[in-house]
């Protein structure tokens, strides 16, 4: 791999394939544009707040129907949980396909990457629409409810 410029995070290229791929023979400025472009599809660091996310909380949330919903869309291995959505990805190998701050990203607010997706914004307050007045200005889930998901997501690496 070429040299980095300062400010280049070497675990940051080495973590994803892509980018790794992209960064053989980049000059130290296209390898810094190469490392900002992967920032921009996930949110790197824990949402303020919030702690190290637990698995098995994130199961619990992923697993409730009334609060995260992911089954109304998703599928997931869990096993125990019938009438599991079909509309969206299976979150089976969820872990395998997205690294961490990808999946935050994908919770939080997955409209950045898809203007157009029908997902919610679990961590966003500002231009939503069809809001009911008692939700206005509060979140789906906390920033620790998500963190928890995503840790729960990122054990899932085998796919179906």
């Amino acid at each position: 791999m070429t040299a980095m410029t300062e400010g280049t995070d070497p675990d940051t290229v080495a973590a994803s394939p892509w980018l790794a791929t992209v960064a053989r023979g980049l000059s130290p400025v296209l390898l810094a544009l190469a490392s900002h472009a992967q920032a921009l599809d996930g949110i790197p660091n824990p949402l303020p707040g919030a702690t190290a996310g637990d698995p098995q909380r994130g199961r619990a949330i992923v697993a409730d129907r009334h609060v995260g919903l992911c089954l109304l869309c998703h599928s997931a291995p869990i096993p125990e949980e019938r009438f599991q959505g079909d509309l969206a990805p299976s979150l089976a190998g969820a872990g395998a396909r997205w690294t961490v701050p990808q999946l935050r990203l994908r919770i939080a607010d997955s409209s950045r990457l898809n203007p157009q997706t029908i997902m919610p914004s679990y961590f966003r307050t500002e231009g939503l629409a069809r809001v009911a007045p008692a939700h206005a200005g509060k979140t789906i889930l906390s920033a620790q409810q998500i963190e928890d998901v995503v840790a729960y997501l990122s054990t899932l690496k085998d796919t179906p």
